[in-house]
């Protein structure tokens, strides 16, 4: 996990309301997964994970592309071994908790996304 979760969080949110694919998908492995209710809508995947960040990053630009205001707007993390949880507001209000699973190299391999009802 990067040393700073601080400076994760912050920088994470930063790329995603920059709408800058590239810049958010640096804190990713190329091996990363990816877990979400909204993977089983948009990507017509009954499981709700994509693996390698090719797939995630048609999943997100389709994602980005849908949703031109998306912003986020951090509300608190939480920290564990090699794990940050953020809890944030996402598209259209809604609470979400995405949770960050770190390789030794301090990127992003896994991470799943809770949303409320």
């Amino acid at each position: 996990m990067k040393s700073d979760p601080q400076k994760f969080v912050d920088e994470w949110v930063e790329a995603w309301n920059s709408h800058d694919l590239e810049r958010i998908l640096s804190h990713y492995t190329e091996d990363f997964e990816m877990s979400s209710p909204y993977i089983v809508q948009f990507m017509n995947d009954p499981a709700g994970t994509l693996k390698g960040k090719d797939k995630v990053r048609a999943y997100w630009k389709r994602g980005l592309e849908a949703l031109p205001d998306l912003h986020f707007k951090p509300i608190r993390f939480y920290t564990g071994v090699n794990t940050i949880a953020l809890n944030y507001e996402g598209a259209q209000g809604k609470t979400v908790v995405e949770v960050f699973f770190f390789a030794p190299d301090g990127r992003v391999n896994r991470a799943t996304s809770l949303y409320t009802g």
